[in-house]
């Protein structure tokens, strides 16, 4: 349960939503926190969730109002992009300050990356201990919570230790290929102990450790960064624009002009009319490594403390916020195609399901996804 969206070219499998705006194109490629890609030039920096290996800031077209401008950057060891309407022309640099400060806020509470993190020391903190935790840490975990009682633990925010065992969490050389082993049957045993969302106990802004637990929020918390860009950029006064961290995309508004902002899905023909709503997409391709003849995806079921071994290539899912559609493509990555598309259907999730077979990619849909 790495960070999810991964995505390369148009490549039919992770099918990550990239964006359209009045014809142009967002091409993302994920590194190392995503699935590194041969070849990608990569960002330098400590990688807080993920690195980006290529993910130019779109450019507008001639056609495009001067109203309509763009902002893009590089925070939490990926990138992130706006385009904003701004037909007052307000300054562009503290609305940049803002974004960069909402990202910032995730990383110092919810990066497994920095040593000093809340998240961090929570996860060194001795048995039987209660902390306080920040708003929007709580926040996150809160939903992270409802989400793994809701899958019966196939979302479960204290899998750190089975990420970590698998090779797939915080390393030493983040930009190396990936190198992860088959754990032997002792050490997974170890770590599924450690694991189990009813352990952490969460009451009035205090989680409880109860000794040896390791929340890893990858799961949910990047989403979280794209409601929080959105909160920010409200602060400052825009209504209408489309926010992208990492590939996850949260539209409010409209474009100039009173168009609705458009969402193209990878590896599809379809483009989505977004207004007030975001998208989140999970996928497998390019973090895993192989052993033995097996592929072992980044992806790892909570409940079995392995892997899993379906074949649902992506998941992509449309809320009204990014947390929630975060969560919800881990949570039916982990359930795979027909348990996922039936949780799907039966929470009421906007859910497209694609899943790799030797004729091709199979596409299922909810019925509340957009036809």
């Amino acid at each position: 349960m790495a960070w999810q969206s991964q995505f390369h070219g148009v490549c039919w499998y992770g099918a990550a939503p990239v964006s359209h705006v009045a014809g142009e194109t967002m091409k993302v490629r994920y590194g190392p926190g995503f699935g590194a890609a041969p070849g990608a030039t990569r960002v330098s920096g400590t990688p807080s969730f993920a690195m980006a290996d290529y993910a130019p800031a779109p450019t507008l077209r001639a056609a495009d109002p001067a109203a309509l401008q763009t902002l893009a950057g590089q925070a939490m060891g990926t990138t992130w992009s706006v385009r904003l309407a701004n037909p007052r022309f307000a300054p562009l640099a503290p609305v940049r300050e803002a974004v960069e400060a909402a990202l910032a806020r995730v990383v110092r509470q919810m990066s497994t990356w920095e040593p000093d993190s809340d998240i961090a020391r929570f996860n060194r903190a001795p048995a039987d201990s209660w902390h306080a935790l920040p708003a929007e840490f709580m926040a996150v975990l809160e939903c992270a919570q409802a989400w793994a009682r809701a899958s019966g633990g196939a979302f479960d925010p204290t899998v750190g230790p089975l990420v970590d065992l698998w090779g797939f969490g915080p390393r030493a050389e983040p930009l190396a290929p990936h190198a992860g082993t088959v754990p032997s049957a002792k050490a997974l045993a170890q770590a599924r102990a450690r694991v189990g969302f009813g352990r952490i106990a969460l009451e009035a802004g205090r989680a409880l450790q109860p000794g040896g637990a390791h929340l890893d929020l990858s799961g949910i918390a990047k989403g979280y960064s794209v409601d929080l860009v959105a909160q920010a950029l409200r602060a400052q006064g825009f209504t209408d624009f489309l926010a992208e961290v990492g590939g996850e995309l949260r539209a409010c508004g409209t474009r100039p002009g009173g168009a609705p902002w458009r969402v193209g899905i990878a590896g599809t023909e379809r483009t989505l009319a977004l207004r007030d709503q975001a998208i989140a997409t999970s996928g497998d391709h390019w973090h895993a490594f192989d052993h033995g003849g097996r592929r072992y995806s980044h992806t790892v079921d909570p409940r079995t403390g392995e892997p899993v071994v379906h074949a649902l290539a992506s998941v992509t899912v449309l809320h009204a916020d990014c947390m929630q559609a975060d969560a919800l493509a881990t949570v039916l990555t982990v359930l795979g195609p027909q348990e996922g598309l039936a949780f799907a259907t039966r929470h009421g999730v906007a859910a497209l399901l694609c899943e790799r077979t030797l004729q091709g990619p199979v596409f299922s849909t909810t019925p509340t996804f957009p036809a």
